[in-house]
């Protein structure tokens, strides 16, 4: 006889029930990203060198790396007494301390949702909105404290002259809090669907559930082709940092600004074209080779030809490039399903392929100026005046993309067929 609970002998067992997702499963989630968020930036900024900023600076620093990280909007200033004008201008994001922000984020949301293979569209929305409030409020407080002003001591003449003339330089920044919890909370958005698009055992509501076959390889591919570029740019960094000299420089470009600097990599070994301008002694850390090409009077255009008439070694971004979308290609096949023919694959990719460069192009274009002049007339050199910007050109770029997109998922999926073990249509939760 069969003890309750049991069939033929057999113990039965319940599926497990969902992991809770409500405040305080919310809350967890918020705090453990902008741990992540201000821990990045923190030790990225101290090994900038900034440390040392006067009336401590230096959190309120953080707190406006961290704003920027998430989209948000900080607004520079200057001045220099009675007769001096100063005008500043950034924009820039570092995608460092954004890309911690962002995995640790999206592992808090999708950990309530494992095990599931579908939900309804007002669980996720239920779930989503608590984390936004909660997203929203930390918005509202980092920006009300990402704000200082301090003076400029350029030495030399001109410290002579502004002691002389009133005209002492001062420099200082502010978040603005409406904008900044506006494009945050969109931020967030982007983030909280990526992961859903990318993460094949999270639910979706089953009105999306046919989605999941055209959408999440894809998504997935394009996810672990970034990462891939992050985690190389990490270990050559290392090893610079190691055998080069100037760690704390290289420490903070990895913490910083690596993935700036790796998909910039990645679309010129695409074929793309960046036209940029290095002006003055900026203190956003710059890998040499990008130096040498952009400091010119009239600026000058990054791409594998200008790169590599001053370092050859850079043609190997192209085979980098080549080897790394067809491995995205193939990864994409592997999880597809058997039955879908290479053309399909190969358009798939494209789409993809397409979107993730031009997600590079928005987030990797670098604006930023600072100027002191006297008497309204000019700016002042003595390291009071500089400028960097980056800028693609943009359609080029998304046409490269499209064509390497369609040439990797097709020939990825010819390299996939020997591997392929699935058949016919999936549920969304069983991969």
């Amino acid at each position: 006889m069969s003890r309750p609970g049991t069939q033929h002998g057999t113990q039965h067992r319940e599926p497990a029930a969902p992991a809770p997702h409500g405040w305080v499963q919310a809350a967890t989630a918020v705090a453990a990203a902008l741990a992540a968020l201000l821990a990045t930036a923190a030790l990225g900024v101290w090994a900038a060198g900034a440390a040392d900023l006067p009336d401590g600076a230096f959190p309120r620093v953080v707190a406006a790396v961290v704003v920027l990280a998430v989209g948000g909007s900080v607004e520079l200033s200057g001045g220099a007494g009675l007769l001096g004008g100063a005008t500043a201008e950034l924009d820039v994001l570092p995608l460092s301390v954004t890309l911690a922000g962002a995995l640790t984020l999206a592992a808090g949301f999708l950990r309530p949702l494992r095990h599931r293979a579908v939900a309804t569209v007002r669980e996720l929305a239920g779930w989503a909105a608590r984390i936004a409030l909660l997203w929203a409020l930390a918005l509202i407080a980092l920006a009300a404290f990402a704000r200082h002003d301090f003076a400029v001591s350029p030495g030399g003449t001109l410290s002579d002259i502004g002691q002389l003339l009133d005209t002492a330089p001062r420099a200082g920044f502010a978040a603005q809090p409406p904008l900044t919890v506006v494009v945050g909370l969109l931020w967030l958005a982007g983030v909280l669907l990526l992961a859903l698009a990318v993460s094949r055992g999270a639910p979706l509501p089953a009105a999306l559930v046919r989605f999941h076959e055209p959408v999440r390889p894809a998504a997935y591919a394009m996810v672990a082709l970034l990462l891939l570029w992050v985690a190389a740019g990490v270990i050559g960094g290392l090893i610079a940092a190691a055998t080069r000299g100037r760690p704390a420089e290289t420490l903070a470009v990895i913490l910083l600004g690596l993935p700036n600097l790796v998909w910039l990599a990645y679309t010129i070994g695409l074929g793309a074209t960046w036209d940029g301008r290095v002006q003055g002694p900026f203190g956003l850390p710059m890998p040499r080779l990008l130096d040498l090409v952009l400091r010119t009077r009239e600026g000058g255009t990054l791409d594998l030809g200008s790169l590599a008439a001053h370092d050859g070694r850079v043609w190997w971004l192209l085979v980098a490039a080549a080897l790394l979308t067809l491995g995205a290609g193939f990864l994409m096949a592997v999880r597809s399903p058997a039955r879908i023919p290479p053309w399909r694959h190969a358009v798939q990719l494209a789409v993809a392929l397409v979107l993730t460069v031009l997600m590079i192009c928005l987030t990797v274009s670098v604006r930023a100026h600072y100027g002191l002049s006297l008497f309204g007339i000019g700016d002042l050199g003595g390291g009071l005046s500089a400028e960097v910007s980056l800028t693609p050109r943009i359609w080029s770029a998304l046409g490269l993309a499209a064509l390497w997109g369609l040439a990797a998922g097709f020939l990825g999926a010819l390299l996939a067929r020997p591997v392929h073990r699935r058949g016919g249509t999936e549920r969304a939760g069983s991969r």
